[in-house]
């Protein structure tokens, strides 16, 4: 088992080494379909690209102003946390947020600080192609898929989605089984990224799936899914990893990078990311299905050994 260990941290290594980049790698323009699956979805690697949706009627139009008088009575779902942690690890248990269905007005009261929110953290953030199935209204300002990108993967995204939340809103760290071309409408999206090849760091744990909700007091209480299977989730924040208890995660060499207004992030399936954002912020990001036969291939071999070498 030892040397399966030293193998799998050396893989680790010669991915940096060979290919994997110490940053982030910036375009300056989208490149044609081809140039972009060779070097960048065949490879697995993140880059930002910049000009790719500088034409798109949103960039100016979406303020909210606009909104307001747009979609401000569409009735969406939030999701409501008491720390802006929603789907991540908490008291022993893989808390997820409470669906909380309001008006888009509503949400930019909050946002703007209009009302009272109670303690309570907001994020438009449903990942079930919410744009087109509760804002349609939105669609005419933007495009609904990216060209180059649907002619490189052969078919056109799986979901299109739309967020907005506060500041205190944060994605935990996890994984995606899609190729995902994340697209920063205003504000500023921040990512910590780790590549798959990092996995055998990455401790996994089985949890308790819960739910937050907000009582009439304002408090927010714990309701356990008994009814539902253990959820296997990374309970370690990149933010603050505790390496006492998680020694292996010190051999990591996480990626950091900003995505601003106008700029879009290829963050490639099975990369392990966490996300901060500033206040108030929008995206719209396109989920396209991977290529199972290729990519979800190795990695299942590569976490099979992880989990019988930490077993």
């Amino acid at each position: 088992m030892d040397s399966v260990k030293k193998r799998l941290e050396e893989f680790s290594q010669e991915a940096r080494d060979l290919y994997l980049t110490r940053s982030v790698p910036v375009l300056d323009q989208p490149p044609d379909p081809l140039t972009f699956y060779r070097d960048w979805v065949g490879p697995n690697k993140p880059c930002i690209i910049r000009n790719a949706f500088s034409h798109w009627p949103a960039l100016t139009r979406w303020t909210p102003q606009y909104l307001r008088e747009k979609v401000g009575s569409k009735v969406i779902s939030v999701a409501v946390t008491p720390n802006g942690y929603a789907d991540a690890v908490s008291a022993n248990r893989f808390m997820m947020p409470e669906e909380r269905h309001m008006s888009f007005n509503s949400v930019l009261d909050i946002i703007e600080g209009k009302v009272d929110k109670r303690g309570g953290v907001f994020y438009v953030q449903k990942q079930c192609s919410n744009l087109l199935e509760e804002l349609p209204e939105l669609t005419d300002d933007l495009e609904p898929h990216v060209p180059w990108m649907s002619t490189a993967m052969g078919k056109f995204p799986d979901a299109v989605n739309f967020w907005l939340g506060e500041e205190r809103a944060v994605t935990s760290m996890h994984k995606d089984h899609y190729e995902n071309l994340y697209c920063v409408i205003s504000g500023q999206k921040n990512f910590i990224l780790l590549p798959p090849t990092d996995r055998p760091f990455i401790p996994y744990e089985v949890y308790q799936p819960a739910v937050y909700h907000q009582r009439d007091d304002g408090e927010f209480e714990v309701i356990d899914q008994v009814d539902c299977e253990k959820v296997p989730w990374i309970p370690l924040d990149p933010l603050d990893p505790d390496l006492d208890r998680f020694p292996l995660y010190q051999n990591v060499c996480p990626l950091h990078c900003s995505v601003n207004a106008g700029d879009m992030l290829y963050l490639p399936s099975l990369w392990f990311h966490h996300v901060q954002q500033t206040h108030g912020c929008i995206a719209v990001n396109f989920w396209y299905d991977m290529d199972f036969d290729i990519k979800y291939n190795y990695f299942q071999l590569l976490e099979a050994l992880t989990e019988v070498v930490t077993a």
